[in-house]
């Protein structure tokens, strides 16, 4: 008894259910998975060598290596500068600016993608403004081509690379800049030699979350990409709906978790975010070691040249140009434009009278929301996938604010392993974390069942709780529970009078993110929501595969309006902490 006791007093119980759950759900089949793969107990690689030995998979592996890392290099491109320029911003600007990236990250999938159909569509809006302007006969073919595939998943991904950035930039220090440059370093001299090798571990997670997500993408290359542009993932998912044999398919799932795998290795990023470690192993891994000698040479021949010029611009005063400042407005503007103006387009054309999508419309009424909320099968979707979200949100938001708190206090080394195998749902391509998800639910009995789609969506909300509620508790002084535990309070009231309060914007933060993880998936409630279960994205993508409804402008225009409303939830949420906070500080001064 006394053995039960100690045991309960330790924090790392309170990731026990977080855990289980993770173990039944995916961490056991996905061990499942890969004996299934190798024919355990025969132990045959016959499933990998049919993979490779036909030219067609090899082909679509090709492509999926080849857009993901296309678009991952387009998002680096684009997204380093814009993330550069917004952390130089004012306090306000920036402000408004990182609210703009945070609108199109939270935006549904299927919405920001349903957007580009009707953008790049034979009668899409770029098509319709050309002919109309008589600069083409003919609809040009902007659609189901890989040039549609990219411009959908560059707008998908672009937030996920600026938000890391900028936390970053945000914390490096402006004085070596200014230091640099008071000893005579051009701008970009100071940028290249200071700033930028400071923000590379930015670079460097940006690049990792983007490349991998890219390898798992289905919805927009099916929905925006033609047959030649397949990618693993669609390949993976056809696999599951028309053979039994889950061998070759658990096959395909391997090779590209590997590849993902391979990537993580070279890279070398902490995935479970521990201070410190990212920049070891990143300078530990052989990619880096060999960028490093090459550096290190070139900077020995360049020395001499370094030298003269340093002597001859020592001390000399800088300043941002004009024309500089201009062109880094017309860029962020221009980047805004991308992340926003797709919404808009769908939003616009919403409110059209026509029978059909135009843009402006010629007229405007409220046919297409009287049509969604008129229709019993759009209708029960949106009320399926609001409980399931809401169950969703209540039990990943207990179990993963358990979770993080018992992790912020257990051992460091011990934090870094649990944390990294927490977020590997959320780490790993979606179509393998799908597939091991659907057998675990199958050896469950709960395929074709909301317990079941609920299960699935937990795996990854827990995961997001975890990360902003440990964000949280990194800046939380422990002082204040050992005072209250001085004063004879106990573990649990500790708990609900001092930890609870302080970290509640954390919680709810992470209550939001949970819900719109569950409320816009599609890949994973495709494979375990079986022909008996229809969620709102659900529907919405079986509607777009098949026609170009205008009755899904509707939809995706109220989606779009939920980051609003979730913006304000924690904004008005962050300024009531803050509020609270400052008769404190006062009081203590």
């Amino acid at each position: 008894m006394d053995l039960f006791r100690k045991l309960g007093r330790l924090p790392i119980v309170l990731t026990i259910p977080a855990f289980a759950m993770l173990l039944v759900v995916f961490g056991i089949p996905i061990f499942l998975l890969f004996l299934l793969s190798i024919h355990a107990p025969a132990f045959s690689f016959g499933s990998y060598e049919a993979f490779f030995s036909q030219p067609a998979n090899v082909r679509v592996l090709y492509q999926t290596l080849e857009i993901s890392v296309i678009v991952t290099a387009f998002c680096i491109l684009i997204g380093y500068p814009s993330a550069y320029l917004i952390a130089a911003a004012s306090s306000r600007a920036r402000l408004v600016l990182i609210a703009l990236v945070m609108v199109s990250y939270l935006t549904s999938l299927l919405a920001r993608t349903y957007a580009w159909l009707v953008i790049l569509g034979d009668r899409g809006l770029i098509n319709n403004m050309l002919l109309d302007l008589g600069l083409i006969s003919s609809p040009l073919e902007l659609i189901y081509n890989r040039f549609a595939v990219y411009m959908g998943m560059v707008h998908v991904m672009l937030p996920m690379m600026i938000l890391p950035l900028i936390s970053v930039m945000m914390g490096i220090d402006k004085s070596l800049v200014a230091a640099a440059r008071s000893m005579g370093a051009r701008p970009f001299t100071a940028f290249w030699r200071v700033f930028l090798p400071v923000s590379l571990p930015g670079v460097r997670s940006g690049a990792l979350l983007v490349f991998v997500i890219c390898l798992g993408f289905y919805i927009t290359p099916a929905a925006l990409g033609g047959l030649r542009d397949t990618m693993l993932s669609t390949f993976i998912a056809s696999q599951v709906r028309s053979s039994t044999n889950l061998a070759p398919t658990a096959a395909s799932a391997f090779i590209l978790l590997a590849a993902a795998m391979v990537v993580l290795s070279m890279v070398g990023v902490d995935l479970a975010g521990t201070r410190g470690q990212a920049t070891k192993k990143g300078a530990s891994s052989w990619l880096s070691r060999r960028s490093a000698a090459v550096r290190r040479h070139v900077a020995e021949l360049l020395a001499p040249r370094r030298a003269k010029l340093w002597t001859a611009q020592l001390y000399r005063a800088g300043g941002t140009l004009a024309w500089e400042s201009l062109a880094g407005r017309i860029f962020l503007a221009v980047v805004m434009f991308f992340l926003l103006f797709p919404g808009i387009v769908v939003i616009v054309m919403s409110f059209g009278a026509g029978s059909f999508l135009e843009f402006p419309p010629s007229s405007f009424s409220l046919q297409w929301y009287q049509s969604f909320f008129g229709d019993p099968s759009w209708t029960t979707a949106a009320w399926t996938s609001i409980r399931i979200g809401i169950v969703v949100t209540l039990f990943s938001t207990v179990v993963g604010t358990l979770a993080a708190y018992g992790l912020n206090s257990s051992l460091p080394r011990l934090r870094g392993s649990l944390t990294m195998a927490a977020l590997s749902p959320i780490t790993l391509p979606v179509i393998v974390v799908g597939i091991a998800t659907y057998l675990g639910l199958v050896n469950l009995g709960l395929i074709g069942t909301e317990l079941g789609i609920v299960l699935a969506h937990s795996t990854g909300a827990v995961a997001y709780v975890i990360v902003i509620v440990s964000a949280t508790l990194a800046n939380f002084d422990k002082r204040l529970e050992n005072a209250a535990k001085s004063m004879r309070a106990g573990p649990w009231q500790t708990f609900r009078r001092i930890t609870l309060p302080l970290i509640r914007p954390g919680i709810i933060g992470g209550a939001v993110f949970a819900f719109l993880h569950s409320f816009d998936e599609v890949v994973i409630t495709s494979l375990v929501g079986g022909l008996t279960i229809r969620t709102l994205p659900l529907k919405m993508w079986e509607n777009m595969r098949h026609q170009l409804d205008p009755t899904i402008a509707a939809v995706a225009s109220l989606l779009m309006l939920l980051p609003f409303l979730w913006l304000t939830v924690l904004y008005a949420l962050w300024w009531r902490s803050s509020s609270l906070g400052r008769p404190a500080s006062a009081a203590s001064r």
